[in-house]
């Protein structure tokens, strides 16, 4: 049974949604849909800057929530619980599972900062020339660029879903001044959208931005609140390394108690409940044993 939650110290750490104008109604015309995801970026962009939002974690939970629309694309349909296990529960060096590869790549491109390197790191079996095409996209918007990504790599490889998406989105991250992988154009896109080319990919893929910031925004902001409450329990905590623990909760989606390096076993084990009964983060397993835990 998920235990209540204490009350965040703040009020003031509501993120302001889209405003109405930039989110309702369709979006019929290319130049409309244009300039209604470029307004959603800057909105986006503005929030976040000045909102408490854990960036690390929010980008690791849009990664989660990308992994799943990417498996949809395959026909897959697993969800956030099982991708937290192959990936959480999964020994270093195992391999995670078809499932878990794809958020392991996720949770690896969102990790670090956008590089050539670091994205052929999370990128597995994809060369370092053609990254760096990727990246040195060239178009009149960042959308137009991250489109042309898309295309670009599906041209090559039909089924390389998941990395002509993280590319997309690395690059529209960076043409922002990002400097970290955001998950926005694959929180939407649909498996019929990535069969497009041209204006109609160009399209689909501003109507997408829209979308997706709407989600992103949504979760910064439940997730600033969450963060919130974690933070004001730290005073309560009384365990050797329980400042450490909380850094870790707030960088990433899901937490076993085996991460917990710096503690022992029983010691970390106790913390999450701990945790949990403060009402600062959830077990998100319902399960005894091989439990995780998250903000």
């Amino acid at each position: 049974m998920r235990q209540p939650r204490a009350e965040p110290t703040e009020t003031s750490l509501m993120l302001l949604p889209l405003p109405g104008w930039v989110a309702s109604g369709p979006v019929e015309s290319f130049e409309a849909a244009a300039f209604r995801s470029g307004a959603a970026l800057a909105h986006l962009t503005m929030i976040t800057a000045a909102a408490d939002v854990p960036l690390a974690l929010w980008r690791d939970r849009l990664a989660l929530s990308a992994a799943e629309v990417c498996l949809s694309h395959a026909g897959r349909r697993e969800g956030a619980r099982a991708l937290r296990d192959a990936v959480h529960l999964t020994k270093a060096g195992d391999d995670p599972g078809p499932a878990g590869r794809v958020f392991r790549q996720w949770s690896r491109a969102v990790s670090r900062p956008v590089s050539v390197s670091n994205l052929g790191r999370a990128l597995e079996g994809v060369a370092l020339e053609r990254i760096a095409l990727c990246l040195d996209a060239t178009g009149p918007t960042p959308v137009d660029r991250a489109a042309h990504v898309i295309e670009a790599v599906l041209t090559d490889n039909r089924r390389d879903e998941t990395a002509a998406l993280i590319l997309a989105d690395a690059v529209l991250a960076a043409s922002l001044g990002g400097s970290h992988v955001l998950p926005l154009l694959s929180l939407t896109l649909k498996s019929r959208d990535l069969r497009r080319s041209g204006n109609a990919l160009r399209l689909a893929c501003h109507r997408a931005v829209l979308a997706g910031v709407g989600q992103a925004l949504s979760i910064a902001s439940e997730l600033a609140r969450d963060a919130a409450r974690l933070r004001a329990v730290v005073p309560k905590l009384r365990a050797r390394g329980a400042g450490q623990a909380v850094d870790l909760f707030l960088s990433r989606d899901a937490v076993a108690p085996g991460a917990l390096t710096f503690m022992s076993d029983r010691a970390a084990r106790r913390l999450c409940d701990r945790l949990v009964s403060l009402g600062a983060v959830r077990e998100l397993t319902g399960r005894e044993t091989f439990r995780l835990y998250g903000v």
